[in-house]
């Protein structure tokens, strides 16, 4: 049997936020949906089914816990570098 796909989006903005927000959480067809939206938007994709575990506890609109700081950032980092190698002015953060 297949394990159901989880999704969530987050979004930081450096200049307005304390700490990534979670801007979407889904399971199943809308965990789906959110991954389409993302490709159809060029928005880097980062897979962990641990991180989501643990951010798919929380409700939309939220920061993500201090706890988790660190790794979301060493993601973040990276992300920016591929955007920096694409000569990409968007912010591609999943």
């Amino acid at each position: 049997m297949e394990k159901m796909k989880k999704a969530v989006a987050l979004k930081y903005n450096l200049a307005k936020d304390n700490a990534p927000k979670i801007t979407a959480t889904g399971q199943g067809v809308v965990a789906e949906n959110i991954l389409q939206k993302a490709k159809e938007n060029e928005v880097f994709i980062y897979e962990d089914e641990r991180l989501v575990k643990e951010l798919i506890q929380f409700k939309v609109g939220t920061e993500i816990p201090e706890e988790l700081y660190e790794l979301v950032a060493q993601i973040l980092v990276f992300v920016e570098g591929i955007d920096k190698e694409k000569g990409s002015n968007k912010k591609s953060f999943f």
